[in-house]
């Protein structure tokens, strides 16, 4: 038997959609067995799973895994100006080894991703020994850094983190660092577990409850920070063409054709979902939407 691929993505309940594009696509693009592990929460578990047993995914492998956003309690401080930064489910790659348990390796996507290369290739990622996880690197993206200006986009650890604040400073990161993004992840459970990376992470969301150390009126998300801060040069790198992203920072720079082609995983990362309106290269998106049996999660469209 060929070992499965496990991939974990997040259904929430008002983008259930998006999970079901990013799994639509994967299924298609890849010859090997790959096990999805869906995770939700309580309300949102039943729609995911009608939805994949009345549709054309009835025949992918999956487990639905409910997450309790109990553990998050008083790890996570309000933030009135982006409050869908604080969805529980942005927190699951926190938890990965304590959802899935029979794997060596995992991958962890977004919602808001698309694979058109075969998973395969993303799963072989070499981590280097000592290496708990593999991102891509925000310094990585030559071809379309005038695209990045264009729309301020932040690709530093200053983008993230609060230097004024003495516990910043004291972790002697320099600002100007290459952040790296944290929508795909290749995984070493025996790595994670053994470091304590989950444990680490807590620490330092409880410690920005305290002390307000990054914020998401900056650039990245609250989920984003404190894997900066754990995972600093602790990482090994995804090829660039397996992270494609920033497709939704603006609704109106747009990457040039050929090169979307090209590009094995394209992350509509920023506010312009390709399942809302405005938004851009939706026609790449859409090609693996699977519409909702039962009608609830309908696409925004400027004639709908």
């Amino acid at each position: 038997m060929e070992e499965d691929i496990p991939v974990v993505i997040c259904a929430a309940a008002g983008r259930m959609g998006a999970a079901i594009a990013a799994i639509s696509s994967i299924y298609s693009n890849s010859d090997s067995n790959i096990l999805f592990y869906i995770v939700g929460l309580k309300n949102s578990v039943p729609h995911i799973r009608k939805w994949i047993e009345n549709s054309k995914l009835r025949d992918i492998k999956f487990r639905i895994v409910e997450f309790n956003p109990m553990v998050l309690k008083g790890k996570i401080r309000p933030d009135a100006g982006r409050p869908e930064l604080l969805q529980p489910l942005n927190f699951v790659r926190f938890y990965l080894p304590l959802l899935i348990h029979e794997h060596e390796k995992v991958i962890y996507l977004d919602d808001d991703v698309i694979v058109q290369g075969d998973i395969q290739e993303l799963y072989d990622t070499k981590l280097a020994p000592g290496h708990a996880a593999a991102f891509s690197d925000d310094c990585d993206l030559p071809s379309i850094h005038e695209m990045v200006r264009s729309v301020g986009m932040q690709n530093t650890y200053m983008g993230f983190l609060d230097y004024r604040k003495q516990t910043i400073r004291d972790l002697g990161i320099s600002p100007s660092t290459c952040s790296f993004n944290p929508g795909v992840i290749v995984a070493n459970m025996t790595e994670w577990k053994h470091q304590r990376i989950t444990k680490q992470l807590e620490k330092w969301m409880q410690k920005n409850v305290e002390e307000n150390l990054y914020s998401s009126t900056l650039a990245g998300g609250v989920a984003t920070s404190p894997m900066l801060i754990v995972f600093h040069g602790k990482y090994s790198s995804i090829t660039p063409l397996w992270h494609i992203r920033h497709l939704g920072w603006s609704p109106d720079a747009r990457y040039s054709e050929q090169f979307l082609h090209e590009a094995k995983l394209l992350h509509w990362n920023g506010r312009y979902k390709p399942w809302d309106y405005p938004s851009i290269h939706t026609d790449l998106w859409e090609k693996w939407f699977v519409p909702d049996p039962s009608g609830i999660f309908k696409l925004t469209r400027p004639n709908s």
